[in-house]
């Protein structure tokens, strides 16, 4: 299994940006596919973005245009670059990688989007 630590969640206004960081530990973090998934309070963990090991991504709807999923191979890290922040987009951020289906998990990092 990978270890994973997110970074960079804080309280944001409406309309700003944040960068979310991810680095993994191990030496094969090139083959995984890496995602972002987030959790407000009372709802389910939903898919945010995803990046496959080919570098393909795929969004969910309600951030197309503007979150952007990018990865680091050299440094072992995923980024999710989160731009014109909204309320709804308040929650836990959580970093996943899965490998053929071996997912592991990040602890999260809290995400707040307030004035």
């Amino acid at each position: 299994q990978v270890q994973l630590v997110e970074s960079g969640g804080e309280l944001v206004q409406p309309g700003g940006s944040l960068r979310l960081s991810c680095a993994a530990s191990g030496s094969i973090f090139s083959r995984y596919a890496m995602g972002w998934y987030r959790q407000a309070p009372g709802k389910q963990r939903e898919l945010v973005a995803r990046i496959r090991s080919s570098g393909s991504t795929n969004y969910a709807d309600s951030v197309k245009g503007r979150f952007s999923i990018s990865r680091d191979n050299a440094k072992n890290t995923v980024y999710l670059q989160m731009n014109s922040l909204k309320p709804e987009d308040t929650a836990v951020y959580y970093c996943n990688a899965d490998l053929y289906g071996l997912e592991s998990w990040g602890q999260g990092t809290q995400v707040t989007v307030s004035s």
